[in-house]
């Protein structure tokens, strides 16, 4: 098999704790040409020690991007990459060997291929198991991602790869201008849908996007994540997140506000229905609360719009 110059990417903002096993992981992979970047994106912990301790090692590269924003970091990844796929990984995950492999082996194959993600799996903190009110869709939020035993072919947006395990070729990411640094987290917010309005960008341009199970990769799951009030912060985001998507497509209109009033409606209504089921309560309490991001957020885009004039 040609092998095609990967170019492994992890953006990081205060993770010492996580960055060294993450690095290392992309340190012991087992495919050949490859390159590790590793964004100090404005750390202000003991980062920049985390990386100087593996930086002897020829493969590996330091940048120190210090424009806050996750996408940002991302965009100056790409920048100063030399491969022509790039292959992100979060700075709190882990490779397993084979995942450059498992990439590089679809992007051969499929000459049309954008964007290629694949399984991952969660890793509990120490003494630590799923909580009993954590249903599957919200294990989800944590970075599980298992569509199948196969490669799929990935025909709706919403079903995009997680940004965890996330692989684009360059030269379509540039074609589209990069990650939009007005999605992706900057700080402790949790906006996001970057990788999936790439994803749509993608299939809107008639190119494919994969899910490769064989490209794996664990995801630590922080202490402070296993808390109620986690998930409906990031819930809150994500309803903001599709709210600035549909305006950045002018998809935004009051039927779709109406709409996302129903759903909050119906969300609520399902977590007294499930009073009793703990998992399903709080499933869908954190669905309602999205959508409540997602109105007021509408709200604020459709109230500061200038009216449409007369013809």
């Amino acid at each position: 098999m040609t092998q095609p110059m990967i170019s492994a990417i992890i953006c990081t903002h205060n993770r010492a704790d996580y960055l060294g096993a993450a690095i290392d992981s992309l340190l012991r992979q087992t495919y050949g040409s490859y390159e590790v970047i590793v964004v100090d994106n404005a750390s202000t912990d003991g980062t920049k020690g985390v990386i100087d301790e593996r930086l002897p090692h020829p493969k590996l590269t330091y940048v120190y991007e210090g424009t806050l924003g996750l996408s940002s970091a991302r965009n100056r990844g790409a920048a100063v990459s030399q491969g022509e796929i790039l292959a992100y990984l979060d700075d709190d995950a882990e490779a397993s060997p084979q995942w450059l492999a498992a990439l590089a082996k679809v992007f051969v194959a499929h000459p049309q291929v954008a964007i290629a993600g694949g399984y991952v799996s969660l890793i509990w903190p120490p003494g630590e198991t799923a909580p009993r009110w954590l249903s599957p869709a919200l294990a989800e939020c944590l970075g599980a991602y298992d569509l199948s035993a196969t490669v799929q072919a990935i025909t709706q947006a919403g079903q995009t790869p997680r940004g965890l395990n996330y692989a684009v070729r360059k030269d379509f990411l540039q074609s589209v201008g990069g990650f939009d640094p007005q999605l992706g987290r900057v700080g402790k917010n949790l906006l996001s849908n970057e990788e999936l309005h790439l994803t749509q960008q993608a299939l809107q341009a008639g190119l494919e996007v994969l899910y490769v199970p064989d490209a794996k990769v664990a995801h630590n799951v922080s202490p402070e994540r296993l808390h109620h009030r986690w998930f409906l912060r990031r819930s809150w985001w994500q309803g903001i997140s599709e709210c600035y998507r549909e305006h950045l497509t002018d998809q935004l209109n009051g039927q779709r506000l109406r709409n996302r009033c129903l759903s909050l409606l119906r969300g609520l209504g399902k977590s007294i229905k499930y009073w009793r089921d703990p998992a399903l309560r709080f499933d869908n309490l954190v669905y309602a609360y999205g959508q409540l991001g997602y109105i007021l957020s509408g709200l604020r885009y459709l109230l500061a719009s200038p009216p449409n004039s007369a013809p």
